[in-house]
């Protein structure tokens, strides 16, 4: 397990599930959350192939921050098909000071852990990383 700089050590699983999803394209989205007690990032859930943008935030708790990473398809102005990786931090406004700390405080080291995100995405609540947030911050 790698260690962080804010004390959080990141679970190889998540950079093994995120390897999937970037190389083979197993899942659609991952959400990790941070367990305070072993102080360490973990897999909380992945998303299938099949699964939309719906499915992803839906999978986002209303008052918990998480960090998310989600392949996102999308056609560009030439109809060429492409898909990026966004990472998001979602800290919502109603999640508790200190858990906004921590996810704030170790972001960028776990973020280090995740080679190959392309768009960063910082949402504190679910109009922040709509759709068309997503398709404008693609092109």
């Amino acid at each position: 397990m790698a260690n962080a700089a804010s004390g959080m050590a990141v679970h190889d699983d998540c950079k093994l599930k995120f390897l999937e999803l970037k190389a083979k394209r197993t899942y659609r989205f991952i959400v990790y959350k941070i367990e305070e007690q072993q102080k360490q990032v973990i897999v909380e859930k992945v998303g299938e192939p099949g699964q939309s943008h719906d499915d992803f935030a839906a999978s986002l708790p209303d008052n918990e921050c998480r960090y998310a990473v989600f392949d996102f398809d999308f056609v560009t102005a030439e109809s060429c098909q492409k898909s990026k990786i966004f990472f998001v931090a979602w800290s919502p406004d109603t999640a508790r000071v200190r858990s906004k700390m921590i996810y704030a405080s170790s972001k960028d080291r776990f973020k280090r852990e995740l080679d190959g995100i392309q768009v960063e995405l910082q949402a504190t609540d679910p109009t922040e990383m709509d759709l068309e947030v997503f398709k404008s911050r693609a092109n």
